[in-house]
C-alpha cells in the first residue's frame, strides 16, 4: 500500500470514447495545468493521486469499456493506489445516480458540461480566458476542433441528445481565435468535428453557416489541412463543398455516417432521408468535388430489419463504392424512440451482416487502393514504427483510415511534416509507398 495523503494534487485523466471526448479532455487538462495542478494523460507511471475518467456511453460495448475501467481505479483506490476518483462524460451523465450506488469508492460523478463543477471539486477555477486552449493528447501536428456542442436531431436509435444536450454552436470569431491559436503551436490539420457539423450557426445566425466558418478557417496561416467529420446527409448544406473544391488547404474528404441503405430501416431509424435521396446527394456531391473521399458508417440489425432489408444495403453498398466505410451492431439503447421496438434481430445475426457488409467494402477498398498504385500523394507524416514510417494522404483521417507506409530505410522524413510520395504497392486498408 503507497501512502500519498501529504502530497501535491497530480492527476491522471483517462479517456475513454469518441474524438469530441479527447477534445474535452484536453481543455480540462489547460484548466488543471493553469489552476498550477500537476496533469497527465493516461500516465503510464504511477505518481498520481488524483484519477479523472473521462467515459463514454454511446453503445453497451463502450458503456461496458467504461464501467471496467471505472471499477478498475475502484480497486486501485482501495488498495491504496490512488486517493480520488472522479468521473465525468457521457457515461456519468446518463448514468451517475444509478452507478453511484454500486460503485462507492468513486468521491463524484460529473456530466458533460460540468467542467466548472469538477474544477471546484479540484480547488481549481474555471479560467474564462483560457476558453479554448487546451493541452494536446493527439501528435503535434493536428488536433480536433469541436465547432459545436448537442445535437437536435431525433434519430430513432441515438441517445447522444440525452448525453450532450441541444445543439450549441461555437461563435465563429472564438473558433477563428482557437484555430490561429493551434497554428501558433505548431498544429498543421483542423479535424473538425460535431454531433452534426451540417447544423452549425442555426442557433447564432439563423441559418447553416459551416461554409463561412470552413472559409474562415482556411485563411488562418500555418492551417494546412482542414477535415471535415460528422456531417448529416438531410438538409446537408452544399455550399460548403464550393469552398472545399476553391480552397486547397481543405481536404477533399467527408465523413458523413448514413447509417442504413434501404429506405425502410432509414423511415425507422428517424433519418429524414430516403435511399434515391441518399445516393443522389452523394453523386451531387461527387460531382461538385470531383476526387472526394467519402466516409460513411452503418448500423446493422435494426429492429425489423429483415434479410430483405439487408441484402439491399449490400446492393447500396456495392453501388455506391464509399471510399471508406465502418460498420457498429445496433446497440438497444433505453429512453430511445427505438427502445420502443422489439430489439428481434438476434445478435449473432447482427454480427454476420456487419461482416457482410466490411467483407464487400473491403473488395471495394482494395480495388480503389490499386488504383493508387505509381500515383505521386502528398501526405502527412504521423509516426515511426516498426521500420515504417506511418502517414496519410487528404483522404485519410487518423486512426480509422488506411496508412501509407514509407520505409523509414528509404529516407528520412521528419514526423509533423508534409512529404511527397510514390505508392509502390497497397492492400485493403494499406498503401505501401516510397519518397519523391
Amino acid at each position: 500500500m503507497k501512502a500519498k495523503t501529504l502530497r501535491r494534487t497530480k492527476v491522471n485523466v483517462i479517456t475513454l470514447g469518441c474524438s469530441k471526448n479527447t477534445f474535452d479532455s484536453e481543455v480540462m487538462m489547460a484548466q488543471l495545468k493553469a489552476n498550477g495542478i500537476a496533469v497527465d494523460h493516461e500516465a503510464g507511471h504511477d505518481d498520481h493521486n488524483v484519477v479523472v475518467i473521462n467515459t463514454c456511453g454511446f453503445i453497451e460495448n463502450a458503456k461496458q469499456e467504461s464501467i471496467d475501467t471505472i471499477l478498475s481505479w475502484a480497486k486501485a483506490k482501495d488498495e491504496g493506489m490512488v486517493e480520488k476518483v472522479y468521473v465525468t462524460g457521457c457515461l456519468s451523465q446518463r448514468y451517475g445516480p444509478e452507478l453511484q450506488a454500486g460503485i462507492p469508492q468513486v468521491d463524484a460523478w460529473f456530466g458533460t458540461r460540468d467542467l466548472p463543477r469538477l474544477l471546484k471539486t479540484l480547488k481549481a477555477d474555471y479560467k474564462h480566458e483560457l476558453v479554448g486552449e487546451r493541452l494536446l493528447t493527439t501528435p503535434a501536428h493536428f488536433a480536433y476542433f469541436k465547432i459545436s456542442e448537442g445535437c437536435d436531431r431525433k434519430c430513432s436509435f441515438c441517445a447522444i441528445p440525452l448525453m450532450r444536450g441541444k445543439h450549441i454552436s461555437t461563435p465563429a470569431d472564438q473558433l477563428v481565435t482557437n484555430a490561429k491559436a493551434l497554428a501558433a503551436q505548431g498544429v498543421k490539420e483542423l479535424i473538425l468535428i460535431a454531433q452534426d457539423l451540417t447544423y452549425y450557426g442555426l442557433d447564432l445566425y439563423g441559418k447553416r453557416n459551416l461554409d463561412e466558418l470552413v472559409r474562415r478557417l482556411s485563411d488562418v496561416e500555418g492551417i494546412d489541412w482542414i477535415r471535415l467529420h460528422y456531417a448529416f446527409p438531410s438538409g446537408f448544406p452544399m455550399e460548403v463543398l464550393d469552398v472545399m473544391r476553391e480552397r486547397s488547404n481543405i481536404c477533399k474528404y467527408l465523413d458523413m455516417p448514413l447509417q442504413h441503405g434501404s429506405s425502410n430501416l432509414l423511415k425507422r431509424m428517424r433519418r429524414g432521408i430516403t435511399q434515391e435521396r441518399t445516393e443522389k446527394l452523394v453523386n451531387d456531391i461527387r460531382d461538385r468535388v470531383p476526387g472526394i473521399a467519402i466516409r460513411t458508417t452503418l448500423i446493422a440489425g435494426f429492429p425489423g430489419e429483415t434479410q430483405a432489408d439487408h441484402e439491399d444495403g449490400l446492393r447500396w453498398i456495392e453501388r455506391m463504392r464509399f471510399d471508406r466505410l465502418g460498420c457498429f451492431t445496433y446497440s438497444h439503447e433505453e429512453d430511445t424512440h427505438a427502445f420502443t421496438m422489439e430489439d428481434d434481430v438476434p445478435f449473432e445475426v447482427k454480427q454476420e451482416r456487419a461482416s457482410e457488409m466490411m467483407e464487400v467494402q473491403g473488395g471495394i477498398s482494395f480495388e480503389l487502393n490499386q488504383q493508387k498504385v505509381g500515383k505521386e500523394f502528398r501526405v502527412l507524416v504521423d509516426k515511426a514504427e516498426g521500420g515504417f514510417y506511418h502517414a496519410r494522404t487528404e483522404h485519410d483521417s487518423p486512426e480509422v483510415d488506411n496508412d501509407v507506409l514509407v520505409p523509414t530505410a528509404a529516407g528520412h522524413l521528419r514526423i509533423g511534416d508534409f512529404a511527397q510520395v510514390r505508392v509502390t504497392s497497397a492492400r485493403e486498408h494499406e498503401l505501401e509507398a516510397v519518397p519523391v
